[in-house]
This record gives structure tokens, sequence and C-alpha cells, in this order.
């Protein structure tokens, strides 16, 4: 039981460099100053964001970002018995 606790958090801490790492990849949201005056570029960037790298990234943010609440939880059952 000790060693897959210890698999368990070897595996938590990759998936929070992982994490990391993933999030300081992706670009930032704003849109200028345009965005203030309620302008919307539709753009084929804009439209195809789900196929590009960026899409990509978002992806596997919620990939890792679930696996870490799986594991954290996992790993917290039965300490506040």
């Amino acid at each position: 039981m000790q060693a897959l606790k210890i698999v368990l958090i070897v595996l938590l801490i990759v998936i929070c460099v992982a994490l990391t790492v993933i999030i300081l990849f992706q670009e930032g949201k704003q849109n200028g100053l345009g965005s203030l005056s309620g302008q919307q570029f539709d753009s084929y960037w804009s439209r195809n964001k789900g196929r590009s790298k960026e899409g990509l990234l978002v992806k596997l943010t919620s990939v890792c970002v679930i696996l870490f609440f799986i594991l954290s939880a996992v790993l917290n059952i039965g300490r506040f018995n």
C-alpha cells in the first residue's frame, strides 16, 4: 500500500510540473483595446483555434487539471478519519 502511495505522489508531482509548463506556453486571452469597444474580429485564426497548437494546449490543460483533482482526492481519502 505504501508503494502505491509513493507512485501516486510521484505521478501527482509530474502532473503539477506538466500543468505549470502547459499553462506557461499558452497565449494571453486579451484582445487589446479593440475589446473595450466591443469589436470582435472573426478571422480564420479565431474560428479554427480548436485545431491549432493553442487548442491542443487548452485540451491538455483540461486533462491535467482533471487528473490533478482526481489524484489529490485519492491521496486524501482516509486522511481525516
